[in-house]
């Protein structure tokens, strides 16, 4: 990297300050001159006047043209016409006393032809001088200000004509810009791995070694078929690409990298030596992160490869945060779906603050698991909660399969409804059926355990009450009469035996077989009399 001397940068910034704010002004005035000679050349007769009028404007056109020549080649080598005793300062008032001088003749002739026009004010050329002269007072004003480059000074001391000039926008890009240091210390890039596509050999192997210096892990392609091999069986970081291949074009690679959703993020750094303004734009639209004319400055490709790195390592960073946020809201989604049903997470979300649904008919089931609590105290916690969980954990995979929603499990008792939070026609059936292979359930973890388990369940339908309960470990849950019935019929059946309420008997009818038992005391309704579901 070499580095670079005061004055060279003082040479750039002139250059920079030219193209901005001198060469499209000179430009104008070209224009704005090339009009009004066509216009005084069609509205003017031959007369000595006339003639004398465009005598005048060609010798004006004449200094324009040679204030155009001179800033084109100010701007291609600022620093060709600097002799080598000649300080800088020295020599930017020499350019600015050489810019001048055409301006000048172009000023000084368009106050004469307005003098001369003093008389007749509506002549059709009189507002356009008087632009063309207003145009080459504010050119001379920005050409003034190149004396405060060279001084370190503030541009707006140089104002002429009122008008503060933006030298100092120059000015001030040079103190806040470092400049280069030839051997300096450097960040190190952070290594990636990266593929260059391109069909010339020499290409590939200088770009190979450059990035392999710089840290990178390198790959290289010579065509575009090889590229989109490499890209589908490896993963990259960034591509470097050529525009000009045979067979295969890398536009057309760059379109289909970007058209396959792996490697459509892949930043892309086009390296050509198209330089056309089509090439460059097609580029970008494509998906380009950039775009590079040969021959490259190797350090400015440095800086545009670590700028695209930087982006790909921070939207890398940002989608595994994004996936992060997605996974725990699934799992968060998960839990709360242990919690509460689907159709009430959804009412929460959209906003219901109090949910509480009167259900005209639903079927309630409880399961207890008979003697636990004895058995429990002849177990170890840890065998004692294994035991449960095996249990419970067949029930809930049971309740899912019938579309049975469980409620809650209450010490060893599982309590499990249907019929909500939506209405089920067939709410009787799906408990009647589930109830069977509850106790099947219990007889496997039995035999596995080889302990002495057996369960008991009742079941009752009827209206019932159903919400969310609380605000700090909500819980949805069913209340009523009907729940307190099935209750009492868990509690008063037999171990291994499913006991239903009259009313579940008569809404399930012949499909199922049943046994009448008889008449069992439920508080607040007397004799109620109860079947054993009987074909379990």
């Amino acid at each position: 990297m070499s580095s670079t001397a005061p004055d060279e940068r003082l040479s750039r910034a002139l250059a920079a300050f030219l193209r901005q704010e001198v060469q499209a002004p000179a430009t104008a005035v070209t224009d704005l001159l090339e009009m009004i000679i066509e216009d005084a050349r069609g509205a003017t007769s031959p007369s000595a006047t006339s003639q004398s009028l465009l005598a005048d404007l060609e010798r004006m056109r004449g200094a324009s043209a040679q204030l155009n020549a001179f800033v084109k080649s100010l701007i291609a080598d600022s620093s060709a016409d600097r002799r080598s005793d000649e300080s800088l300062e020295a020599f930017h008032r020499r350019l600015r006393h050489d810019l001048r001088t055409p301006l000048n003749a172009i000023k000084g002739y368009s106050e004469l032809l307005l003098e001369d026009m003093e008389a007749d004010g509506a002549h059709p050329l009189r507002l356009d001088l008087t632009k063309l002269k207003e145009s080459a007072d504010q050119l001379l004003g920005q050409i003034d200000g190149m004396a405060a480059l060279a001084r370190g000074e503030d541009a707006a001391s140089t104002v002429e004509g009122g008008r503060a000039l933006q030298l100092d926008l120059v000015a001030d890009a040079l103190k806040t810009v470092q400049p280069l240091i030839a051997g300096g210390a450097r960040e190190k890039s952070q290594s990636s791995r990266i593929l260059v596509v391109d069909d010339n050999a020499s290409n590939r192997d200088v770009l190979e070694r450059r990035l392999t210096r710089e840290g990178h892990q390198v790959a290289t392609a010579g065509n575009g078929a090889s590229a989109l091999a490499l890209v589908g069986a490896e993963t990259f970081d960034l591509i470097l690409l050529d525009l000009i291949m045979p067979e295969m074009s890398g536009f057309e690679v760059l379109r289909r990298l970007k058209a396959m959703e792996h490697t459509g993020d892949i930043p892309v750094i086009v390296i050509s030596a198209l330089d056309e303004l089509d090439s460059v734009v097609r580029c970008i639209e494509a998906g380009a992160e950039d775009y590079l004319t040969k021959p490259f400055n190797p350090i400015l490709l440095r800086a545009r490869i670590d700028a695209s790195l930087e982006r790909k390592h921070l939207r890398d960073r940002e989608k595994k945060f994004v996936a992060d946020l997605e996974q725990e809201k699934a799992r968060s989604e998960t839990l709360l779906l242990n919690i509460l049903p689907q159709s009430i997470v959804t009412r929460m979300r959209n906003g219901e603050m109090t949910i509480a649904d009167q259900i005209a008919e639903a079927t309630i089931l409880f399961c207890d698991v008979v003697g636990f609590t004895t058995l429990s105290q002849q177990l170890t916690a840890d065998r004692s909660i294994d035991f449960l969980s095996r249990i419970f954990s067949a029930f809930d995979r049971l309740a899912a399969e019938a579309g049975v929603e469980k409620i809650k499990t209450i010490g060893d008792a599982y309590m499990a409804a249907a019929g909500v939070p939506e209405a089920q026609p067939d709410h009787v059936e799906r408990i009647v059926a589930l109830a069977p292979r509850m106790l099947d359930a219990v007889a496997d973890v039995a035999a596995a355990t080889e302990l002495e388990l057996e369960a008991r369940i009742g079941i009752h339908t009827g209206p019932i009450m159903a919400g969310v309960i609380g605000t700090h470990k909500f819980v949805y849950d069913v209340w009523g009469d009907t729940v307190n019935t099935a209750s009492r019929m868990e509690s008063h059946s037999l171990p291994g035996r499913i006991q239903i309420s009259a009313a579940t008997r008569a809404m399930v009818g012949e499909r199922f077989k049943f046994e009448r038992r008889g008449a069992i005391e439920v508080k607040g309704k007397g004799l109620m009399e109860t079947f054993f579901l009987d074909d379990c």
